[in-house]
């Protein structure tokens, strides 16, 4: 069925192709000529038709697929197991050790049973790894729950074993492997299951049921909105401009691909050297501008900087050809001349945040090679400059991989985020999935919606070539790093930029994990200051300072000094208390320059009228 469709849509979209072409051989006066070389051209041009028509037959079978496995290529995960199996098969040694763990592991688990069956005072056989959080209702603890998640604990642990350090398999395929594994024994955990998860059990009791009822209206209520495309409930609570995004400013330029936000000042003064964020393009500008209390954007704004914002446009089918050059060029520099335009004369502090963060590292080092230096700092926030280590999403990158993905999107014209979001569910399957189907159709008890999960569902898309570019570049073949990136044919390195930098990671990262951005170190030669926050990838950044709980890590290595590795860094680096808000604050306002009049919105005699109220209207576009 699938090549049926596949062979159809292929002709249909041969036969488009076919028909946008303004001249056919026959008709060309050169063709009556030498009608011999002709039929020769005929005779090629078929066979390129042919070679085109199977190939849009693979595409098309691989797009068709990738809608049915979250994108996720099956050959790359056969082929790691391939691996994985074949050279287990060959390692009698690594067979026996499994086996002696094996025996170890049950006659553990049975003296440890019949010690707490007895009501004896026993220590655990094995205790849960500090992130994993499903065993810490008491009623774990009680028989025959106690036996039940040890006995799961203790076969996690034999198969992680039994995944890695199994010699020949390549690095990558025994992630792969191992990631895998451990997905389907997160499938099978006891915490899943009614008659084996004590929690559940309690709650049914108490209840007479009544959370089973609750979990299949949550259910329906999931399904309806899933299959007619709507939003989870509770996101009509987080409407851009009105709860959320809701910092006043005005759009000072628009272009195809984004629109430029200058804020209100709040402030007599303001500093005179101006900061542009610039955010990842595959989410909405306002994840650093959510309600009033959790906006970096309103923090900056009442210490008195001007603000300005990029608001990306959020691409369909019709800007599938458009690729990193245009997010640099139509994105970061025209941002930056319409910056310098509105406030003249002052160099511009840049803050990029994830992608955003990455682009702008490709920017600085472009210009720092025009010998343009309009820059006066940089920022990053979670993001990478070096891919070498970019943790457990690299193993949805690989070549077989990027070949389904850019199929999907060759099929589409964009890659959509419900498609991307697959991969990053796996990569916390306990809290995106698992927890969230035990809580909301199990317990009955829905996380209620709040400005980060709705922001977090306000899907953006990606281009095919821009995405392509980027995965090929940046993540599989880590370009920018080996010095082989081109900006305008040109390559460029991140070694060129000389403006200080304020680097931020995050200790739970899962999309730029943190020891992938501290590589900075490696590769810039400038001032770094490097801080280590808490939290992950969006709430680590997302930290306001009324909030307790935060602490971070902070060093500063002046250029010239010797590296430190990670791990080293980590230990002895002292632990302080609250956000790093204003730590990065007060770095950036030592940078930025005196205090000015603040300017006019816009610049209207220079081509920069003020046009809509922020938050614009490209964060309205679904």
């Amino acid at each position: 069925m699938l090549l049926k469709m596949a062979v159809i849509r292929a002709k249909r979209r041969r036969k488009l192709e076919r028909s946008q072409i303004p001249l056919q051989l026959d008709q060309h006066p050169a063709a009556n000529q030498q009608q011999q070389s002709g039929h020769a051209l005929n005779f090629a041009h078929r066979a390129g038709d042919d070679v085109a028509s199977a190939t849009s037959i693979d595409r098309l079978t691989h797009a068709t697929m990738g809608r049915l496995t979250s994108s996720i290529s099956p050959v790359s995960i056969a082929l790691a197991f391939i691996d994985w199996a074949a050279h287990l098969s060959e390692a009698p040694g690594k067979q026996k050790s499994l086996l002696e763990k094996a025996i170890r592991k049950v006659v553990h688990l049975n003296i440890y049973a019949a010690h707490v069956s007895a009501g004896m005072p026993t220590e655990p056989c094995i205790e849960p790894l500090p992130h994993d959080r499903r065993f810490t209702h008491p009623a774990w603890q009680a028989w025959p729950f106690n036996i039940i998640h040890q006995a799961f604990l203790l076969e996690q642990q034999w198969w992680h074993k039994a995944t890695t350090g199994v010699g020949g398999v390549s690095l990558h395929h025994e992630h792969m492997v191992a990631f895998v594994t451990r997905q389907l024994l997160d499938m099978v955990s006891p915490v899943n299951f009614v008659a084996s998860n004590p929690e559940v059990l309690e709650a049914t009791l108490e209840e007479g049921g009544q959370n089973f009822m609750r979990g299949a209206l949550n259910f329906l209520g999931d399904w309806e909105r899933g299959t007619c495309g709507m939003p989870p409930a509770g996101t009509e609570h987080f409407t851009p401009g009105q709860q959320v995004a809701v910092t006043k400013g005005h759009v000072v330029y628009r272009n195809q691909l984004m629109e430029l936000i200058q804020y209100c000042p709040t402030t007599p003064k303001v500093y005179a050297e101006p900061v542009l964020i610039i955010p990842a393009w595959i989410m909405k500008y306002y994840i650093l501008d959510l309600s009033p209390n959790n906006s970096l954007v309103k923090y900056l704004v009442d210490r008195g900087h001007t603000v300005f914002m990029i608001s990306w446009h959020n691409p369909d089918k019709e800007d599938r050809d458009m690729g990193m050059q245009d997010y640099l060029q139509l994105g970061v520099l025209d941002a930056l001349n319409a910056v310098q335009a509105i406030v003249p004369r002052h160099k511009v502090n840049a803050v990029g945040y994830c992608l955003g963060g990455t682009l702008l590292s490709i920017v600085a080092a472009y210009l720092a090679q025009q010998d343009d230096s309009r820059l006066n700092s940089l920022t990053l926030l979670a993001a990478q400059t070096d891919f070498t280590e970019a943790g457990e999403l690299s193993l949805f990158i690989d070549d077989s991989q990027l070949n389904y993905l850019e199929d999907i999107m060759w099929d589409q014209g964009f890659l959509d985020n419900g498609q991307m979001a697959g991969a990053f569910r796996f990569l916390r399957s306990h809290d995106l999935i698992w927890s969230r189907i035990v809580n909301q159709y199990l317990l009955g008890r829905p996380a209620p919606m709040n400005d980060l999960l709705a922001w977090n569902a306000d899907a953006t898309r990606m281009p095919y070539r821009m995405q392509s570019e980027y995965l090929r570049s940046l993540f599989l073949n880590n370009d920018l790093q080996a010095g082989r990136y081109k900006v305008h044919g040109r390559p460029i390195s991140v070694s060129d930029i000389h403006e200080p930098m304020f680097v931020v990671a995050t200790e739970a990262d899962h999309v730029a994990p943190w020891h992938s951005v501290y590589k900075i170190n490696l590769t810039a030669d400038t001032d770094v200051t490097f801080l280590l926050t808490s939290g992950g990838h969006n709430a680590g950044i997302i930290s306001d300072p009324a909030r307790e709980g935060r602490h971070f890590r902070l060093s500063r290595w002046a250029r010239g000094e010797k590296y430190v590795d990670a791990d080293n860094w980590y230990l002895n680096t002292p632990v302080a208390d609250g956000s790093w808000w204003p730590v990065w604050a007060s770095w950036l306002e030592r940078r930025a320059g005196g205090t000015i009049a603040p300017p006019a919105t816009g610049a209207r005699d220079k081509g920069y009228p003020p046009l809509d109220e922020a938050p614009g209207r490209y964060v309205f576009e679904h």
